[in-house]
């Protein structure tokens, strides 16, 4: 593996964990197609790029989570009786939606991506936050309830390589939990949702012809390594700067990036299913 490469995987896990830090974003939506990009350029089996964007992207967040755990954890404000049901139904959401993922052609799949990437992007620019949603005079509904809200945000989490924050905060919020505790309780969900990626993505890649070297299933370990450990360690770095930058200036260039990377991501998924770049029409 050339070095250039390492240097450049690390480089993108110290740009998406200062994103990370200094907008309370995951980098999962960033680092997807930053990833296929880079893996298509090595060589990889193009019926695979996306494949492995997604599943090494989601598995960073087990590094990532895991520490934002901790610190939540320590000011008790994770709500574990909640992560008990809700994650419980994102670790089997995710494990699952990874094993149908695995079936699908990647060009549906990144099209997928830059579609609902491409709409929260929008919505990000519009100015609608998860935080954005007012506490109301509720309580969580009942336990299978939860269980299964957890697995619809596992499945499309999986799908995307993200943590699920942007679905699960906003589903806490609608049902009364306080943003603290919602951030909190969906970090620890997060965790359950990687760890579920991990397992989902490994097991059903394992077989899988023409996988590269240093390939664990569909997760590629140097990729995981080096953009998780950067990532850490710029993630405080992004949060410091969140009380010295306009961060809805920020959040707006943010969103710009994002949608062109969304585009990006669907133009790739239009050419691997033969739409767009082949001299075919659907």
């Amino acid at each position: 593996m050339p070095i250039t490469f390492l240097l450049e995987l690390m480089l993108l896990g110290s740009f998406t964990g200062c994103f990370a830090g200094l907008l309370g974003l995951g980098g999962g939506m960033m680092l997807v197609p930053f990833l296929t990009f880079m893996f298509t350029r090595q060589g990889f089996a193009p019926e695979l790029v996306v494949h492995m964007a997604i599943a090494t992207s989601l598995t960073t967040i087990v590094f990532t989570a895991s520490a934002s755990v901790r610190m939540h954890h320590s000011r008790g404000a994770v709500q574990w009786r909640t992560v008990r049901w809700l994650g419980l139904g994102a670790l089997l959401g995710t494990f699952v939606g990874a094993r149908v993922a695995s079936h699908l052609h990647g060009g549906w799949l990144a099209l997928f991506f830059g579609a609902f990437v491409g709409l929260s992007a929008l919505r990000m620019f519009h100015g609608a936050r998860p935080d954005a949603a007012q506490p109301v005079a509720q309580r969580l509904p009942a336990a299978p309830l939860v269980l299964a809200a957890g697995s619809a945000i596992g499945a499309i989490s999986s799908m995307l390589g993200a943590g699920g924050g942007f679905l699960t905060v906003p589903f806490l919020r609608w049902r009364g939990v306080p943003m603290r505790n919602a951030v909190a309780t969906s970090a620890a969900t997060g965790l359950l949702i990687a760890i579920g990626g991990l397992i989902g993505y490994v097991s059903a890649g394992l077989d899988a012809p023409g996988l590269p070297r240093y390939a664990m299933g569909y997760v590629y370990v140097p990729a995981l390594l080096a953009c998780s450990a950067t990532s850490v360690i710029a993630a405080p770095f992004g949060a410091s700067l969140t009380h010295r930058l306009p961060v809805h200036l920020l959040q707006r260039v943010f969103s710009v990036v994002l949608l062109s990377l969304a585009g990006y991501m669907f133009l790739k998924g239009l050419h691997q299913i033969g739409w767009y770049g082949t001299g075919h029409r659907p």
